[in-house]
C-alpha cells in the first residue's frame, strides 16, 4: 500500500520543503589547512632553503657528537620563516629516527615568554622532562639542567628561538653569549645543543656586544619577499587543501595574491584573507567564493574606504566611481576591462543627464583614483586586442561604493539645484 501517492504540494511548499531539506554546502573542505599553525607538507619556494637547512645540519645525522651549528634565519613578516623553520625540524626528525638517533626539534616564540630567558629553557627541558619545575631556577641552572638531560639520554636538540630579538632585547648580550658560547664550557664532551635563531631584521643584533655579535653570523638564510606569481602558487595550494572543487575561481586568487604582494609579499595575510573571504562567501550562501568576498574580507581587515577623500572628488571622478561600484557589484569577476567600465560609466552619464567624457580623460581618472587606493589598474595582455587596462576594486565592498557614491552625488545634485 503506497501511503504517500496522492500527496500533492503546493509550489510554495515544494519551495520552502526544498529550502529546508537541502542547506547550501560551505565552500570549504577542511578549513584548518588555512590555519596559522598549519604546516604544509611542502612549502613552494621555499626548497632551496630547506635544501640549505638540511645541508647545515646534517651532521646530526652523520656524526652528531662531533659538532653544533647556529643558523639565523631572517625576512620579513609572511616569507614562511616560521614554517622553514617547522617543516624542516619534522623532516630532521624523521630522518633522525630512521636511523634510531635520539633527536628532539624544539620550536619557541620568545615573544610567548616577553623574552624572558628562563621560561624559554625551561621549555627545552620538558622536551624530556615534562615535570621539571616551571619556577625556582635561574636561566643557567636550567641551561644546565638541559644539557645534563641530553647528556643522560644520549640525545640531540635543536633549538629554535622564533622572534629572537625579543630576547635580545629583553636579555642583551649576556643571554646570547651563555648560548652561542655553551659548548665552550664543556670542553671534551659531547657537542649536543644546536640553535635556529629567527628574527625579521638582522638589525636587532646590531646592540650586542662584538664577542656576543661574532658568534651569531656565521650562517645567515635569508628569506626575500614572495612575488606575485609565487603567492599565487602557494594560495592554489592552500584552495586545493581547503576549499570545495571550483569553489575558488582563479581570478580571485589572482585579486588575493594581488593584495598580499602589496602588503610587502606577505604570503600569511593571504592565507588568512584566503579564509575569511570563504567565511564571507558561507554566510551570504554565495556556493563560491566570489570577488565582493574578498573586499568584504579585506575591508575588514584594513579600513580603506576614505570618505573625506571621496566626498572631495569631482563630479565625473564620483560618476566613473559609481560606474565600477555597478560593474562589480552585477558581476562576479575579479577585473574588469576599460572598455567595460567605460561603458557602464556611459550608463551612469545618461541616468545623471551628463555627457560622458572623453577615454583619454577617463585614463586620467584611473591613474588618479588609483594613488588614492580606490581602485587598482595594471596592464595586461589581451591575446586580440593587445595592452589594456585591467581594473580591480580590490578594498572597498562594491554595495559600499555604490552607495556612497550615490548618495555623494545626491547631494551634490541636490546642492546645485
Amino acid at each position: 500500500m503506497h501511503l504517500f501517492k496522492n500527496i500533492i504540494l503546493t509550489k510554495k511548499q515544494y519551495s520552502l520543503l526544498r529550502n529546508a531539506v537541502v542547506p547550501r554546502q560551505s565552500v570549504f573542505k577542511d578549513e584548518s589547512k588555512l590555519d596559522i599553525n598549519y604546516i604544509p607538507q611542502k612549502l613552494p619556494h621555499r626548497e632551496a632553503q630547506q635544501r640549505l637547512l638540511m645541508e647545515f645540519f646534517n651532521f646530526i645525522l652523520r656524526c652528531p657528537e662531533k659538532m653544533a651549528q647556529r643558523v639565523i634565519l631572517t625576512g620579513d613578516v609572511g616569507t614562511g620563516k616560521t614554517a622553514l623553520a617547522q617543516h624542516f625540524g619534522a623532516e630532521i626528525s624523521s630522518e633522525a629516527n630512521k636511523r634510531s638517533i635520539k633527536f628532539r626539534y624544539v620550536h619557541v616564540n620568545c615573544r610567548e615568554f616577553r623574552g624572558a630567558l628562563s621560561p624559554i629553557l625551561h621549555r627545552a627541558v620538558t622536551a624530556f622532562r615534562p615535570n621539571y619545575p616551571a619556577r625556582g631556577y635561574g636561566a643557567e641552572e636550567i641551561l644546565g639542567s638541559l644539557m645534563q638531560v641530553l647528556d643522560e639520554e644520549n640525545a640531540h636538540m635543536i633549538l629554535t628561538l622564533d622572534e629572537f630579538d625579543s630576547l635580545i632585547e629583553k636579555e642583551g648580550s649576556d643571554a646570547v653569549y651563555k648560548l652561542t658560547r655553551l659548548q665552550e664550557m664543556r670542553q671534551g664532551k659531547p657537542q649536543r645543543l644546536s640553535f635556529i635563531f629567527i628574527m625579521r631584521d638582522l638589525k636587532a643584533i646590531e646592540p650586542l656586544d662584538e664577542s656576543a655579535k661574532s658568534t651569531l653570523q656565521r650562517s645567515i638564510i635569508r628569506l626575500e619577499r614572495y612575488g606575485k606569481p609565487q603567492l599565487v602558487d602557494i594560495l592554489n595550494d592552500r584552495v586545493a587543501m581547503a576549499f570545495e572543487l571550483g569553489a575558488v575561481p582563479e581570478d580571485v586568487v589572482d585579486l588575493i595574491s594581488e593584495l598580499a604582494y602589496t602588503e610587502t609579499g606577505n604570503a600569511r595575510f593571504g592565507i588568512e584573507l584566503l579564509w575569511r573571504a570563504g567565511k564571507y562567501a558561507d554566510a551570504s550562501d554565495a556556493g563560491s567564493v566570489e570577488a565582493e568576498c574578498v573586499r568584504n574580507a579585506v575591508s575588514a581587515i584594513v579600513p580603506s574606504l576614505r570618505r573625506s577623500e571621496l566626498a572631495s572628488l569631482g563630479l565625473h571622478q564620483k560618476l566613473f566611481l559609481l560606474a565600477v561600484a555597478r560593474y562589480f557589484k552585477e558581476n562576479k569577476d575579479a577585473y574588469a576591462s576599460m572598455g567595460e567600465v567605460e561603458k557602464a560609466y556611459a550608463v551612469v552619464c545618461e541616468e545623471y543627464e551628463e555627457t560622458p567624457n572623453s577615454h583619454t580623460q577617463l585614463y586620467n581618472y584611473v591613474q588618479y583614483l588609483s594613488k588614492l587606493g580606490v581602485i587598482k589598474a595594471e596592464i595586461g595582455t589581451a591575446e586580440t586586442r593587445g595592452r589594456t587596462n585591467r581594473i580591480s576594486l580590490p578594498t572597498i565592498p562594491a554595495v559600499e561604493l555604490e552607495r556612497e557614491m550615490s548618495e555623494s552625488l545626491k547631494q551634490e545634485k541636490s546642492g546645485a539645484a
